[in-house]
């Protein structure tokens, strides 16, 4: 998740709220646009999270973004582009609505013919009405173009923006820009479907001014001369991610390409490049050696590496670190080794298997943090010890059931602390090639379908049986503290 927040092997949490020095706002909220369509616009039905009950449209399907955008001036939020999205249906749509608080739109195309549109920044929406209503197996493209400031989305937890973020030139530092969106900053800067049960596809396109880099989501395709002597980036995500999980980088970037690992689905090999910036501290990189065994690890016990490559692009400000995918976004600050296994969980847990509900989340955060216990132990450290620390820690902070219920306990203690334990619980009900198995199975079981806790235990009780079934749902639903899990 975005905040990283590392235990390591002696159950200290990364508290990053309490980070000085935190990135400034992008920019004002934007007014919204004045030329409005006719008033005959239907409204669309948002999905219904139980945590942001805006986002989304219900029976909306995204099937794949292709971004084309213009970076014209780094460290800014100024940005322009166009964005074509492939739709598809679940239910009949009469009407389409998009999560956007970017940019101005300029034009909207319904399969290559002008529609009126609303773009109300207030509310975070795009919306106007096709031609004819998107019925289920029906396919249709949607371009959107717009230019101007980002839109502006605060943390729920900490005192920066999520979305598009502008670092801006200072002294020998060069403007830069990247990506941190988790949970719903996407829209402010792209017309999305922002919500994690809609995963799809992402050819992105980004051009930047000469002497710099753009690195993305996803493998590159192409680097090609554009005007005015800048170049063109483009990369393809072919596996659907969730939109909070789209990387995008732009700076003076040195790339590293290290050997490729056979650990994707097959035995494929994960093609390796790390993104650093120019000038920062040389010791920055040496976490960064570990990737490969941390993939070989991982993939262990989680099944087959689920994308072509993976890596790191590094950001200067002091932020959390961010699982974006194939790309983890890590900080200066935040370059250990323990941080990345947390990032690097993710690829599976967040970017490969999406949630239903942002309630959820800790479907994402248990995971990734006990997979900080089983680097642990591959390094020959006391197993023990971390869950005893991990224990301690939720000891002391107050803890609930594990799925969230308000917007303010999506990235505590519990989704991450109480969500290893939870994990833990069930492995000392069996044995560890049983708990591997287990692993490894849910992963598969989930692939094509946003998961629920539900699912999750339903998942246990199937494949490990009743004792391993009633720990879970104890440390899921128990309000307060279970006992610390052990062997019997």
């Amino acid at each position: 998740m975005a905040l990283s927040r590392c235990v390591g092997t002696v159950g200290a949490l990364l508290v990053f709220a309490l980070l000085t020095g935190a990135q400034a706002r992008t920019g004002a909220p934007q007014t919204a646009v004045p030329t409005l369509p006719p008033p005959t616009i239907i409204t669309a039905q948002p999905i219904g999270d139980t945590i942001y009950p805006a986002l989304g449209q219900a029976g909306l399907d995204v099937l794949n973004y292709d971004l084309d955008l213009f970076v014209d001036r780094p460290g800014t939020s100024e940005l322009r582009g166009t964005a074509v999205l492939t739709l598809t249906a679940t239910q009949p749509l009469p009407a389409l609505s998009l999560d956007f608080l970017g940019p101005q739109v300029l034009e909207v195309l319904w399969n290559g013919l002008s529609v009126p549109y609303r773009q109300d920044q207030m509310a975070g929406k795009l919306t106007f009405n096709p031609p004819q209503p998107l019925l289920p197996g029906m396919r249709a493209e949607v371009t959107v173009r717009f230019a101007g400031r980002v839109g502006v989305r605060p943390d729920p937890d900490l005192p920066l923006d999520v979305g598009w973020q502008a670092v801006p030139a200072q002294g020998e530092r060069v403007g830069a820009n990247f990506t941190l969106s988790e949970p719903d900053g996407t829209r402010t800067f792209l017309p999305v479907n922002d919500h994690p049960s809609d995963p799809a596809t992402f050819t992105t396109r980004v051009t930047v001014p000469a002497g710099y880099t753009a690195a993305a989501s996803g493998m590159q395709q192409s680097e090609v001369a554009a005007p005015n002597g800048g170049r063109t980036f483009t990369f393809v995500q072919a596996e659907p991610i969730p939109t909070y999980a789209l990387a995008i980088h732009v700076n003076r970037f040195e790339r590293l390409d290290s050997p490729a690992i056979p650990v994707g689905v097959g035995g494929a090999a994960v093609i390796r490049r790390d993104y650093f910036p120019v000038g920062i501290p040389v010791e920055t990189r040496d976490a960064y050696a570990s990737t490969n065994e941390i993939l070989g690890v991982l993939s262990d016990w989680f099944g087959p590496f689920p994308f072509s490559a993976y890596g790191s692009a590094i950001v200067t400000p002091r932020i959390p670190a961010l699982e974006t995918a194939t790309l983890s976004t890590m900080p200066v600050t935040s370059s250990s080794v323990c941080v990345l296994v947390h990032e690097t969980a993710h690829q599976w847990f967040g970017d490969r298997l999406t949630l239903a509900d942002w309630s959820e989340v800790w479907l994402n955060e248990g995971f990734a943090t006990y997979a900080e216990l089983l680097w642990a132990q591959s390094q020959g450290e006391n197993g023990d010890e971390v869950v005893r620390g991990w224990y301690a820690r939720a000891s002391r902070t107050a803890t609930r059931p594990l799925i969230a219920t308000t917007e303010r306990q999506l990235f505590d203690t519990t989704a991450y602390i109480r969500g290893a334990l939870a994990l833990h619980a069930v492995r000392v009900t069996v044995n560890d090639a049983a708990f591997k198995t287990y692993l490894r199975g849910w992963v598969v079981e989930v692939a094509d379908r946003p998961v629920t806790t539900a699912d999750l235990l339903a998942y246990t009780r199937t494949r490990l049986g009743e004792r391993a079934w009633a720990a879970l749902r104890l440390w899921a639903e128990s309000p307060a503290l279970p006992p610390l899990p052990a062997k019997p």
